[in-house]
């Protein structure tokens, strides 16, 4: 039997408006009341992924920044794995030196050193996932949700290596132009630096964590702190940030299969279908090909 439901956020649990909605929370609760450890792992912040869960009463595990941090299900940190200060200033250094705005995620908070290019990828953000919102109209709502989101300013990134108290968990590079240009930057850094993993949760960013912050090796990590085999684990989602989501459970396929289950690593991007999906393999207690297929 399935123990352990690990679900990215965007794209995936995360309906049009950016929330969970009331179809997926029952489905959450209705595994939950079975005994199933519902767990989330999002390239987000845990100030930005608790409260989407909170809105709709759930308490549940979460991965953050890509597998960079591990939380319990009462908000405490049990894994943090950061960016070296040598390989952060070495990055920084790179991304300056060719012109790319980037951000920077610590440990307590996020980190920009321009505002205006701040909003503008946020705006690009909100058009990527709802075409029919004009880019004046994602403007304006990025900018109201700039008030309400944890932003630090900073003149120079380099002053955050310089305080001990701080630590860099991933650096997120953009560029409009995406893969044409973010393939040969990433191809660059990762021949620099073999202690980095590079993902993208879209065309126009790259994210840079430690290597071994995953959400497949977060995943994993969790399990075995319940003592719990890959052979009883599931995923669901969409990003491109989960592959290692993916590979993690493929490490059990053999097994799945020959018990009737089968790992869910793709999905359709509709909420409703995810939901729809989700809760009949929780009726039926049986994640099958059929419900893969015709979701």
């Amino acid at each position: 039997m399935i123990s352990i439901i690990a679900s990215d956020m965007d794209g995936t649990l995360l309906n049009n408006e950016m929330v969970v909605s009331d179809f997926n929370a029952d489905a959450i609760r209705q595994a939950q009341q079975q005994g199933v450890h519902f767990i989330v792992s999002t390239g987000r912040r845990f100030s930005e992924a608790q409260p989407l869960l909170a809105a709709q009463g759930i308490t549940a595990p979460l991965i953050t920044l890509n597998g960079a941090e591990v939380y319990d299900a009462s908000g405490k940190m049990l894994d943090m794995v950061p960016i070296t200060n040598s390989v952060a200033r070495a990055v920084f250094h790179t991304l300056t030196a060719q012109g790319y705005y980037f951000e920077v995620v610590g440990n307590d908070g996020i980190y920009s050193n321009n505002k205006a290019k701040r909003i503008e990828q946020i705006a690009h953000l909100l058009t990527n996932l709802n075409p029919d919102t004009t880019f004046k109209i994602a403007v304006s709502l990025a900018s109201a949700r700039l008030e309400l989101m944890d932003i630090n300013y900073v003149d120079n990134y380099n002053e955050l290596l310089d305080d001990p108290t701080k630590h860099v968990m991933k650096i997120i590079a953009f560029s409009e132009e995406g893969p044409s240009k973010l393939k040969p930057l990433s191809d660059e850094i990762l021949a620099k630096h073999s202690s980095l993993k590079i993902t993208s949760s879209s065309a126009s960013n790259i994210e840079i964590n430690n290597i071994n912050a995953q959400k497949g090796i977060a995943v994993e990590r969790y399990a075995n702190m319940l003592n719990t085999p890959m052979s009883v684990v599931t995923i669901t989602t969409t990003s491109q940030c989960s592959n290692s989501l993916v590979s993690a459970t493929r490490w059990a396929m053999p097994v799945l299969k020959s018990n009737n289950w089968r790992a869910t690593s793709r999905i359709p991007t509709s909420t409703m279908a995810w939901a729809k999906r989700f809760s009949r393999c929780l009726r039926n207690n049986s994640f099958r090909k059929t419900e893969v297929e015709d979701a």
